[in-house]
């Protein structure tokens, strides 16, 4: 995938979450369009976009609508959330964290990272789960970063 300017690493937390900022990078980026449609534009609201709405227990459609009608912050966005979906313990948000995170590594998503790693021709990277398969293909490097302790 091209590096795409404003879209964030899966790594970095908004409030207690990763992932979550980069699904509002995804939406406001798509909204101006600057989000490259072949590359982005058909898992929009699907795949880690759903996965994150669900632990929020909320609908993409109404985040998307609250993102691009609002000027709220992403912690403002954050607390709408929680706040529609209902608050999450640190304990869940822990445990979301660190399935996340990890994603990819010896469970069900193991086969479909390996596909993606030899489509993006990756496989002299030490990519371990998706979100580092997202940050090489993406230009960064998590490993160096140590992204996984932000």
């Amino acid at each position: 995938m091209p590096i795409v300017p404003g879209l964030r690493s899966p790594y970095l937390k908004v409030g207690r979450l990763v992932y979550f900022g980069r699904m509002l990078d995804k939406i406001r980026l798509h909204a101006r369009g600057e989000l490259p449609a072949a590359d982005y534009g058909a898992n929009l609201g699907k795949g880690f976009d759903n996965r994150c709405c669900s632990f929020l227990r909320v609908k993409y459609d109404e985040l998307k609508t609250q993102v691009l009608s609002t000027t709220l912050t992403d912690e403002q966005l954050l607390a709408w959330a929680f706040e529609r979906g209902g608050a999450r313990t640190d304990e869940e948000c822990e445990i979301w964290n660190g399935f996340m995170m990890k994603r990819g590594w010896r469970d069900a998503g193991a086969e479909v990272l390996a596909q993606r790693i030899r489509e993006s021709r990756l496989e002299d990277k030490p990519v371990m789960t998706m979100f580092d398969y997202l940050d090489f293909d993406e230009g960064r490097d998590p490993v160096a970063a140590k992204a996984w302790q932000g």
